[in-house]
């Protein structure tokens, strides 16, 4: 299975909506002021990893804009075929395989 690279970020739709998104933040304070709860808005957790991303350049319109480019660009489609170990290498024509080096011990490379 040969695979196709699709749009890059710029080329997408929501590609304006995240810019505008981003020019509207000067400064971190104004997000933090502007949120009491920003720590409870801007972090998850699973897995047993928090990822807090709270003192970062990023509101609610951004956080929108970033799932919609990931729904454009195939994201979840491009991960299952990395784990299926399709070809995703556009520029070997190989499969990457990132998946291989956290693998338990004795499983196959390929899911």
């Amino acid at each position: 299975m040969t695979f196709k690279m699709p749009a890059t970020g710029p080329d997408c739709a929501v590609w304006p909506e995240l810019a505008r998104a981003a020019r509207a933040i000067d400064h971190i304070r104004q997000l933090i002021d502007a949120d009491a709860e920003r720590f409870a808005h801007c972090s998850a957790e699973a897995a047993g990893i928090m990822l807090d991303f709270s003192r970062q350049r990023i509101n609610a319109a951004a956080l929108r804009g970033l799932a919609r480019l990931a729904d454009e660009l195939g994201l979840r489609e491009r991960i299952a075929a990395m784990f299926r170990g399709d070809p995703i290498n556009v520029t070997e024509g190989r499969s990457v395989l990132h998946t291989a080096l956290r693998r338990p011990a004795g499983s196959p490379a390929l899911i």
